[in-house]
């Protein structure tokens, strides 16, 4: 991604001074600050889906933020998808550096790893980009909110869906850690209760896997209508790309990808990607209120629109600083618990998701959205993808209160 370094940092400076009282002592303004860490993929296979993106959205929620009365620091770092190097940042940041909440946090053996370091120091979890239920489930924390989709959403939205829409038979290309796993074995569940089957799967080694024209031919080989990709990323990228080279939906299989980002669907172009089917929790062009969002994004990173995971760094920071203000900044940053507490005690609304609410496993609630992409004679011109096909109310999107096994619940 490319980000307009300029105007990153113009905002960075609104936002680092909002507050800011010239006649306080530095002391003063201390004990005023909150402190919030990115923990992101800067380089990696979802570089482009977390990034400097979700830096640009969460800076944008500190700049709304201004004026308030309490100062925001932000710091964010590469995690590299490497669980070791998520704690070893996360426990620098809360025991040395001061760090209040960690937000993102994608990739879910990081955010898994991560989620204990918060629960251990009393510090806040806001997770966007992880895709794994066990944060709201098994894992759940009193110091987690899980914002902005999960496998048990994504499976929900697609799987049922495309077999009622004639896609009966699947095979499965699925990334080899914890979120390939549970996003193929929540799929095959609702292809199953809709009366499908599941011909067989394959998975990939994760990270680094470029070349799946042997995955792709195994696929091809079962006969399946519908071939799932339980990957997100780089990883995605490439299976799509390969899969058009094979002419594999020219065919007539359907390729459904499991968790696909607008970003994906720009680096493959509409040629490549026309026909795809997957789930959003948020798309620029819904309304007037996601519209206006992404124009202050683009402002930012001009040649990037936000996708969901973005999105939900920004709206889980906005409604992170809302609970800080309403309790006090000595109450929030003495107890991660108690500000969590409180943000499940408020309403949620922003641009991105609007009216919301989460519950008491720590999940947010909003509606999810099943797109097609749309050919290339259909786009009215950059970033027009989408056609919706199905919004899934936000009381029905994610897994039940009762179904997660969460202590909390």
């Amino acid at each position: 991604m490319t980000i307009d370094r300029r105007s990153l940092l113009k905002t960075a400076a609104a936002a680092s001074t909002a507050g800011a009282l010239p006649w306080r002592s530095a002391k003063a303004q201390a004990a005023n600050t909150v402190k919030l860490g990115l923990i992101i993929d800067m380089s990696g296979t979802y570089r482009d889906i977390t990034g400097s993106t979700s830096v640009a959205a969460t800076r944008l929620a500190i700049q709304e933020f201004a004026g308030r009365g309490i100062n925001v620091e932000l710091v964010f770092g590469d995690h590299q998808n490497k669980p070791d190097v998520g704690v070893a940042m996360a426990r620098q940041w809360l025991d040395r550096d001061g760090v209040d909440a960690l937000i993102d946090v994608g990739t879910s053996s990081v955010a898994l790893a991560v989620n204990e370091v918060c629960r251990e120091k009393n510090k806040v979890h806001l997770n966007s980009s992880a895709a794994t239920t066990d944060l709201t489930g098994p894992r759940c924390s009193p110091n987690t909110v899980h914002w902005t989709y999960d496998t048990w959403m994504l499976a929900n939205s697609t799987g049922g869906t495309m077999v009622r829409a004639g896609g009966d038979s699947w095979f499965f290309i699925t990334a080899d850690y914890a979120f390939g796993h549970t996003l193929e074995q929540q799929t095959g569940g609702f292809v199953r209760a809709a009366g499908g089957r599941v011909l067989g799967s394959v998975r990939t080694p994760f990270p680094g896997t470029t070349d799946f024209s042997s995955f792709l031919v195994q696929a091809q080989a079962s006969r399946a209508k519908v071939i799932g990709l339980a990957n997100a990323g780089a990883d995605t990228i490439n299976c799509i790309k390969q899969a058009a080279e094979f002419g594999i939906t020219r065919r007539g299989t359907k390729l459904a990808s499991l968790l696909m980002f607008i970003s994906d669907v720009h680096a493959l172009s509409l040629q490549v990607a026309q026909g795809l089917v997957l789930t959003e929790t948020y798309y620029w062009d819904l309304n007037d209120r996601t519209r206006r969002f992404a124009e202050k994004v683009r402002a930012i990173t001009p040649t990037n629109l936000p996708g969901m995971g973005h999105t939900g760094c920004y709206s889980a920071a906005l409604h992170y600083l809302k609970a800080a203000s309403d309790m006090g900044v000595a109450a929030t940053k003495a107890s991660g618990a108690a500000a969590v507490a409180r943000m499940k005690a408020m309403p949620t609304d922003d641009d991105c998701f609007g009216p919301g609410s989460i519950r008491a496993d720590g999940r947010k609630l909003h509606p999810a959205y099943l797109f097609e992409v749309k050919k290339p004679e259909e786009s009215r011109g950059p970033w027009d993808y989408y056609k919706l096909l199905q919004t899934t109310a936000a009381d029905q999107a994610f897994r039940p209160l009762a179904e997660g096994g969460c202590t909390l619940a």
